[in-house]
């Protein structure tokens, strides 16, 4: 794996999973690596630049931590006579904490509606991207991402909260 291409990898697993508990069970290598083996998978995908790379590699860090989030929340489910607790929930803000599953549902639904908006979220969230390198990644304005990440921020919120 080229250093460059890990560093950036690395830094997005940091991003996301910072927002999580500390002693959350999935660490960053694991993460990285698990992304990079499904981006080395993909074929015909031809990246322009940084944000398209880290759009991709965010999309698919999102699969997979909702991936784990879902066997973690069977794993719990099978474990709760025993008494275990694992988390799969994430820290949007200072103060929400949000399961991941609902999110991921939450999320679909919106990219149901519209699909720019779900991948603004995407970007955003799951990639750490800033609104200017969002923007450049899916090739609009910085003022129509600022508009739908907002939107879709408070879309989300409503739709989670009647869930």
């Amino acid at each position: 794996m080229a250093p460059a291409v890990y560093a950036e990898l690395r830094r997005l697993a940091k991003h996301y999973l910072s927002s999580q508990r500390a002693n959350h069970t999935l660490q960053p290598t694991a993460l990285v690596h698990e992304a990079y083996l499904r981006l080395t998978r993909q074929h015909s995908v031809d990246f322009r630049n940084r944000a398209q790379f880290v759009g991709i590699a965010a999309s698919m860090m999102r699969r997979i931590l909702i991936n784990y989030a879902r066997d973690r929340k069977a794993a719990r489910r099978d474990a709760a006579s025993a008494g275990l607790q694992i988390e799969s929930t994430v820290a949007i803000g200072s103060t929400t904490v949000v399961d991941l599953v609902d999110l991921n549902r939450a999320l679909e639904s919106l990219g149901e509606l519209d699909p720019q908006q779900e991948k603004i979220v995407e970007l955003r969230f799951f990639g750490g991207l800033t609104v200017e390198e969002t923007a450049d990644a899916l090739a609009i304005g910085t003022a129509t991402v600022k508009r739908n990440w907002a939107t879709a921020r408070l879309w989300l919120v409503d739709k989670m909260k009647r869930s």
